[in-house]
C-alpha cells in the first residue's frame, strides 16, 4: 500500500487519525489460555512525523529505580500524560481509536524514549500496578526498530517481536501478570526509538 497516496488526517472514512482504523492487518498470537499479543503492523500513517515531533517536544524526564538497596537511573527517558488534554493531537486521536475498538477507555499514557542500543527496560509486567487479572496494553513504536520479548513470569523461552515504526503491540488478557516484557540493550549502534503506552485509569491506579 502506498503510503503517500493515504490522508495523514481526515479525507476518507478509513484512515480519519492517520490510523487504520480497521485493524486489517492485525496478528493476534495466543500466548497461553489467558494471554494474547496482538501486532498490529502499520497501524500509524505518518509515523515518522510524530516521532520527530516527540523526540523534540516530549517533556522528557530521567527517572530514578531501586535495584538492591540502590537509587540507580533507568536506562530511558520518560515523559507522562495523565491528561490527554496537554498530549499531542495525533496520540489523542488515536486513543480515542483504540477506545473504540478494544472497548476499554485510554485517558493517559506514557512515553519511553530509548536513545541508543545501551537504552533498554528489564523483564517486568505492569500487573503491579493493574486493578485487574486481565488489561488490554497497546504500545505504539516509532523510531528505529528494536526487539520486543515476553516470556512466561515462571521462566522460559522468550517470543521475539520487532515491531517497526507505525506498528502497534498490544498486550492482552493476564499478560500483565503471567507473564514478562522486557526491550534489551542492542549488540550494535542502533538510533532512537520511542514506544507510547497507553493506559486506562480504570485499570490502573495512579503511581
Amino acid at each position: 500500500m502506498d503510503e503517500g497516496a493515504l490522508p495523514l488526517f481526515g479525507g476518507s472514512d478509513r484512515h480519519v487519525s492517520g490510523v487504520d482504523e480497521t485493524f486489517g492487518t492485525a496478528h493476534r498470537v495466543q500466548l497461553d489460555a489467558h494471554s494474547w499479543v496482538e501486532h498490529v503492523p502499520g497501524w500509524l500513517f505518518g509515523a515518522d512525523e510524530l516521532f520527530r515531533d516527540l523526540l523534540a517536544g516530549a517533556d522528557w524526564q530521567q527517572r530514578w529505580r531501586r535495584m538492591y538497596g540502590t537509587r540507580v537511573e533507568e536506562p530511558r527517558l520518560t515523559a507522562e500524560h495523565r491528561d490527554l488534554g496537554d498530549a499531542h493531537e495525533m496520540l489523542r486521536d488515536m486513543a480515542r481509536t483504540l477506545t473504540a475498538h478494544y472497548g476499554v477507555t485510554y485517558d493517559r499514557l506514557w512515553i519511553n524514549l530509548y536513545r541508543t542500543h545501551r537504552d533498554s527496560t528489564g523483564w517486568h509486567g505492569d500487573g503491579a500496578s493493574a486493578r485487574r487479572r486481565e488489561c488490554v496494553v497497546p504500545v505504539l513504536s516509532l523510531g528505529t526498530p528494536r526487539r520486543f520479548l515476553v516470556r512466561p513470569t515462571t521462566g522460559g523461552p522468550s517470543r521475539t517481536f520487532r515491531p517497526l515504526a507505525g506498528d502497534l503491540i498490544v498486550m492482552g488478557g493476564r499478560c500483565q501478570v503471567d507473564w514478562r516484557h522486557s526491550v534489551p540493550k542492542e549488540v550494535g549502534p542502533s538510533g532512537p526509538r520511542i514506544s507510547v503506552n497507553f493506559a486506562a485509569s480504570s485499570q490502573f491506579r495512579p503511581d
